[in-house]
């Protein structure tokens, strides 16, 4: 089967050589970009659930460090709000808002390489079905005779036809791969405004309710720096 698959890359012409660098390309891409989104996805509802009733016993370092062992922008922002629990509104929300730039760009990289290979891919393809088809005018213009071999024509259309299967071959799952990724980034950033906002809620509010010390959150924050 091997064998074969390598003899339909000879037969399509040197396009199909750029068409197989550009698949297992996508593919490295794909599967790279769906294991990172997949370790940075978590279920924010429970996680800023598990974030409140920490905050509840007034333990806010207890909370920091969750945060910093759970992988993924939504409990990035959630410790941005905590490092800033002392501060005013404003500024605590400039804190969640500069992670949030920090870690979204990252959920988006790479993206940009997957769906350039869904555009280029039948490009390419298309660009190995004319050199076929020139392939085939050249064997008239070379023949000796009124008409060209049965043989010289096949050989130029059978490149053609390879080389538009290889590109489409490519194309479509890069640009199903390129849309599902970017649906899972979506739904990732959702998640973090959601979290950066519930938390940013619950701490002006209710934390602070509830008897939160400015001062208190101050020393512990400041212990907790020193410790590390």
């Amino acid at each position: 089967m091997g064998a074969f698959d390598f003899s339909l890359l000879a037969q399509g012409g040197p396009m199909m050589i750029v068409l197989l660098v550009m698949a297992v390309a996508g593919v490295v891409l794909f599967v790279e970009r769906l294991l990172f989104l997949h370790r940075g996805h978590i279920r924010s509802t429970s996680f800023v659930d598990g974030i409140k009733n920490i905050l509840a016993r007034r333990r806010v370092m207890e909370a920091l460090t969750v945060c910093e062992e759970t992988p993924g922008p939504v409990a990035a922002v959630v410790k941005s709000a905590l490092l800033n629990v002392h501060a005013d509104a404003e500024k605590m929300r400039f804190a969640v808002q500069e992670a949030g730039i920090v870690e979204v760009p990252a959920l988006e990289r790479r993206l940009g390489s997957i769906a350039a290979i869904a555009q280029i891919a039948p490009l390419v393809g298309l660009l190995g079905t004319l050199l076929g088809m020139a392939t085939t005018f050249h064997a008239f213009m070379t023949s000796g005779a009124e008409y060209a071999t049965a043989r010289a024509l096949s050989d130029g259309m059978w490149r053609a036809l390879l080389a538009s299967i290889g590109g489409l071959t490519i194309g479509i799952p890069a640009h199903l791969g390129y849309h599902f990724l970017s649906g899972r980034v979506r739904a990732i950033v959702r998640d973090v405004e959601w979290a950066g906002n519930e938390i940013m809620r619950y701490l002006q509010t209710k934390y602070r309710e509830n008897g939160g010390s400015v001062e208190d959150e101050k020393e512990s924050i400041a212990e907790g720096g020193e410790t590390e």
